[in-house]
């Protein structure tokens, strides 16, 4: 069974799969209402709605009916500068959305988490990714989809050296491991977002190839 959503909820829409994605909404013809929050402004389009500015301060003010959410959200600890800062962005800022999301009247909200991500993990990275999936069932979505991808290949708009190298490395690593392309991801997220399953779904990389494909 197939929905049409008519009003998207985005977040990280400057961000490498954000942007796939934020262009694959605002061409679907079904969708009237693109609401992006982001730090910087985007390109102007007739069905976007772009509050510019602190998520802390915008977020309690964003309004409307939203069908369906996507939180691309995400960093590095390189990038945030400190652990803690980074747990600010991954953690603390998803869930702080995605509560928000509920509240507009959103019953599906689509999530970009990690390979390996894992409450109890060593990894401090995998252990933040972990709680964060773990605090978005406990808001009880009626559905809720949690995507699990490898490294994420394309373009940024700052190259990083070391993802560069990952990268190359990743494209030969079989099955869920081997790196997954951002634009693929969206595409991927768009046709889960079609899908009316209720309860929780974690997609794995290998099958977000396959969906994005």
């Amino acid at each position: 069974m197939y929905l049409t959503p008519q009003h998207i909820l985005l977040a990280g829409a400057t961000g490498l799969t954000g942007e796939h994605l934020l262009d694959r909404l605002l061409s679907e013809p079904t969708i009237s209402r693109v609401l992006a929050p982001t730090r910087r402004p985007l390109a102007e389009h007739p069905h976007l709605e772009n509050p510019v500015g602190d998520p802390a301060v915008f977020l309690p003010q964003l309004s409307g009916r939203v069908d369906i959410a996507f939180c691309c959200l995400g960093t590095t600890i390189k990038q945030a500068g400190s652990e803690n800062a980074f747990r600010a962005v991954d953690l603390d800022m998803v869930v702080a959305f995605s509560k928000r999301a509920r509240e507009m009247g959103a019953r599906h909200l689509l999530v970009v988490s990690a390979i390996g991500a894992d409450p109890k993990s060593s990894v401090f990275y995998n252990r933040v990714k972990g709680e964060m999936e773990e605090a978005l069932k406990a808001q009880d979505w009626p559905q809720l989809t949690i995507a699990r991808p490898s490294l994420l290949l394309g373009e940024r708009a700052e190259p990083r050296l070391a993802e560069k190298v990952a990268g190359s490395l990743s494209r030969l690593i079989p099955g869920k491991y081997h790196g997954i392309e951002a634009c693929q991801l969206a595409r991927a997220l768009w046709r889960l977002a079609l899908e009316e399953q209720d309860g929780i779904r974690v997609v794995e990389s290998d099958e977000l190839r396959k969906l994005g494909k």
